[in-house]
């Protein structure tokens, strides 16, 4: 898996500032966990659905694209418009999911949303021809964030925006490049979808030692970096100057449509405390999941169970989010220290899991975050 990868004193100082409890962690001392049934409800009740959720809704997508294309006008672009934010929330339920295709594919989801966008990589690119979306040079020029230019950020009005896809000179540029834009994401997720429901699943679950390379270690370390990475780091740590010395408010997810960065951010911390909870996609069943290895295993600090601090703690964090205006960049403008308090919410559950979390089932941690701890 490819990762930012930096100095491992990052993740010993994360041991560091958390030694001071483990004699409060408890736990039983040995673990006979069914991790195939984890792996399964994985699988069949979370992955696989949000995966054939996002598909046709995807699918939909590109035809409104389509539409769009052939007749440029605001109503085939509000229709655009309105497809991109449901596959985008869609999207929030599958990106965690790097494994099996999605790894393999030189890392799925950096050809889908990885923001911000270079402007001048998608202009050159209409303006010449010349681009080449299968190159991680154009990682940052396709994907969700470059629809949301193309769609959103092209003009500074909708009259104008048509008129990109109509009068202006590079008006069959813009066409070919939202064209290939969103032919290569859907492609692209029906790779992974089938990869997933024609031999992958059983691979998945079946694969359930505790090595470095079988499927619960590698999905757990996913599943955490995920959180730390593109949760907590790149939708609001980076954007409200966390990791710099001032805030970068032209950083937030959904930046050209100026009103949804919000609602990605909790579509996706709901997604990752489902699959946390074995919450079944779009269900309210519950099933073998990280809560109940955690437990099974008795794990607590300081006398409360860990899997109930980690869930109290998303709620706070989702809390904090919830108070923050719908538009990121406003409220980086207005009140930045909001966002830098909700950061701290999520941050606080990154040590329960990539260290108690990870320690209790005993699963090495395969990356260190370059964003530090």
């Amino acid at each position: 898996m490819i990762k930012n990868i930096a100095l491992v004193f990052g993740l010993a100082l994360i041991m560091g500032c958390s030694s001071t409890d483990d004699s409060d962690k408890g736990g039983s001392g040995t673990d006979d966990f069914d991790r195939s049934a984890l792996l399964k409800n994985l699988a069949d009740n979370i992955i696989i659905p949000a995966y054939q959720d996002f598909g046709p809704k995807l699918t939909t997508l590109k035809g409104s694209i389509e539409s769009f294309v052939a007749t440029p006008n605001q109503s085939t672009l509000e229709a655009a418009r309105k497809n991109w934010l449901i596959a985008y929330k869609a999207w929030q339920h599958v990106e965690m999911f790097n494994i099996g295709k999605a790894e393999a594919l030189n890392e799925y989801y950096y050809f889908m949303n990885i923001y911000p966008v270079t402007v001048s990589d998608i202009e050159n690119g209409v303006s010449t021809g010349n681009y080449d979306l299968n190159t991680p040079n154009y990682h940052d020029a396709q994907g969700f964030p470059a629809l949301d230019y193309l769609l959103y950020g092209v003009a500074a009005d909708d009259a104008g925006i048509v008129a990109k896809f109509t009068s202006d000179p590079k008006a069959e540029g813009y066409k070919d490049y939202l064209t290939d834009v969103i032919n290569r994401m859907d492609n692209l997720t029906q790779q992974v979808i089938t990869d997933w429901t024609s031999g992958y699943r059983d691979q998945f679950v079946n694969s359930s030692k505790n090595t470095a390379t079988s499927s619960l270690n590698k999905f757990v370390n996913d599943f955490i970096f995920y959180y730390e990475k593109g949760l907590r780091a790149n939708k609001i740590g980076i954007p409200s100057g966390v990791f710099s010395t001032t805030p970068l408010a032209d950083k937030v997810e959904g930046y050209y449509n100026q009103e949804v960065s919000k609602a990605l951010t909790l579509e996706a911390l709901n997604a990752v405390q489902d699959v946390f909870n074995g919450k079944s996609f779009n269900g309210s069943t519950t099933g073998a999941s990280f809560k109940t290895y955690l437990e099974y295993l008795k794990v607590d600090r300081n006398g409360q169970n860990l899997s109930a601090i980690i869930n109290a703690q998303f709620n706070e964090a989702r809390t904090k989010i919830e108070g923050l205006n719908s538009n990121f960049s406003k409220q980086i403008v207005t009140d930045n220290t909001k966002m830098t308090v909700a950061y701290d919410a999520l941050q606080r559950a990154v040590v329960y899991l990539k260290v108690d979390m990870v320690q209790a089932f005993n699963i090495s941690v395969d990356y260190v975050d370059a964003d530090g701890d």
